[in-house]
């Protein structure tokens, strides 16, 4: 198993020199390194939006890591999903205990789906009592495209509680700190 992510991302308020971070994760296959290694990858693409990312001690916690940019603190739990079949990739949305994280546990889960390196930033509010969820990144369903508006919407994790959890698309970006937009946030200015 490899994982590469090449990100280049301008930094601002001036324009600076262009950076690379090579992450690679070569092991046995198993769901706990597949897991570890998109665990790595968002610290890295996280990290390179400039959200500042706390990495708790050990693995007792409910959630992953802790990501800050300028709205406080937010919990994240981070799965990934490797295997495509039925035309869809499925994620769990339950612990290792089986039960279903809360807005008690965690603010966000972030779902990696690694082959087309593509993440989820989705509120735990629009997860509910689902102890599953599925995307389908290559449909034209929109009956399939649940959680389609979440994919790569980073501002989520620099928004307020009550901002982040509006339905439907956004019709602008929901931090003024990132210097990339979403994917569904009309271009900026």
């Amino acid at each position: 198993m490899r994982y590469t992510i090449l990100l280049n991302i301008p930094r601002n308020p001036r324009p600076r020199p262009l950076f690379n971070i090579t992450i690679q994760a070569v092991a046995v296959r198993t769901r706990k390194r597949s897991g570890e290694a998109s665990e790595a990858a968002f610290l890295a693409r996280a990290t390179a939006l400039f959200f500042t990312v706390l990495l708790p001690w050990g693995d007792s916690n409910r959630y992953d890591s802790v990501v800050e940019l300028n709205r406080g603190f937010v919990r994240v739990q981070v799965k990934s999903a490797t295997r495509y079949a039925e035309n869809r990739y499925r994620v769990k949305t339950t612990g290792a205990n089986g039960r279903v994280y809360t807005s008690k546990e965690i603010d966000f889960l972030v779902v990696h789906i690694v082959p087309e390196n593509l993440w989820y930033i989705i509120p735990i509010q629009a997860i509910g009592q689902r102890k599953g969820i599925r995307f389908y990144p290559t449909t034209r369903r929109p009956s399939r495209a649940m959680f389609e508006k979440y994919r790569e919407t980073w501002c989520l994790l620099d928004s307020r509680p009550n901002v982040r959890l509006r339905k439907g698309d956004p019709r602008r970006c929901r931090s003024k700190n990132l210097d990339v937009r979403c994917a569904l946030c009309p271009l900026r200015g």
